[in-house]
This record gives C-alpha cells, sequence and structure tokens, in this order.
C-alpha cells in the first residue's frame, strides 16, 4: 500500500482517507462525490466518520504523551489559577526540565485548554498539569481512576 492510503494500522479507511485528501485541496463533497463515484451524501458520512477518528486519535495521542510525561501534577478543584505555575516550574526543575514559558503562559494555557475547568481564578474541578521532557505543558481534566 502507498503512503497516501489509510493504510491497514491506521484509523482511517482508504476510503476516508481519499475524501480528506480531496476535501484538503479544496474541493467539495459533491466534486469528491463524481471523482469517486459515489454520492455526496456517502462523502458526508465518509468525511463526518473519519474527521471522528482523527478527532479519537488525537485525544489518544494526547493522554499517552501525558503518561509517558516525566512531570505530572494533580491540581485539586478549589485551587487558585495563580498557584499553579510555581506547582508546574518547581516540579519541572526538580526533574531537570526547563519550560521556555512564563508564569503568565501558564496560566492563558490552562484558561485555553480546559476553560470549563474554571470559574474566575477558581478551579473548579481536579486537573492533571504534566510538563513532557521537551517542555510542552499539557493540562486535561483528571479522570477518576
Amino acid at each position: 500500500m502507498d503512503d497516501e492510503s489509510g493504510g491497514s494500522d491506521s484509523l482511517l479507511t482508504d476510503r476516508q482517507a481519499a475524501v480528506l485528501r480531496l476535501r484538503k485541496k479544496g474541493l467539495s463533497q459533491q466534486e469528491v462525490a463524481e471523482i469517486l463515484g459515489t454520492t455526496r451524501s456517502n462523502v458526508s458520512i465518509l468525511e463526518k466518520r473519519a474527521l471522528h477518528n482523527v478527532s479519537r486519535a488525537r485525544a489518544t495521542l494526547r493522554d499517552w504523551t501525558m503518561i509517558q510525561a516525566p512531570v505530572s501534577i494533580e491540581v485539586p478543584a478549589g485551587t487558585d489559577l495563580f498557584e499553579v505555575p510555581d506547582l508546574v516550574f518547581s516540579e519541572a526543575d526538580r526533574s531537570g526540565i526547563k519550560l521556555g514559558i512564563g508564569s503568565v503562559d501558564v496560566v492563558v494555557q490552562i484558561k485555553s485548554k480546559v476553560p470549563e475547568a474554571l470559574n474566575k481564578r477558581v478551579i473548579v474541578c481536579d486537573l492533571v498539569v504534566a510538563v513532557t521532557e521537551d517542555g510542552l505543558l499539557l493540562v486535561r481534566e483528571a479522570v477518576p481512576e
């Protein structure tokens, strides 16, 4: 199989990969349908399923990266958002990881990645903040084990 196909290890079927490639080129669903010899409705279904699979794959990679991160901090609900940067920098320093961002950046990333976890300055649900070996900051809601 060439590397443009979905491939057997991919979460995308060959047909879904073809639809996404053609849509990325700017073709309409109707144009894609004509090229692939199918209906616009079928292309719509293929595209929707493909994007769902891509979304799940991204979430899986994010979770795997967080599992592998050498720094993982649990931030309990009720914590003031502005206390989190010190926690992150302390743990990163302890692990010998240098972050290329400042305190404000940590706050902004938390606000943008999990806005539903905040009520003004207060974190309203448990969070996990992780730092990769490359200094990448990852944030997600804690999942009960």
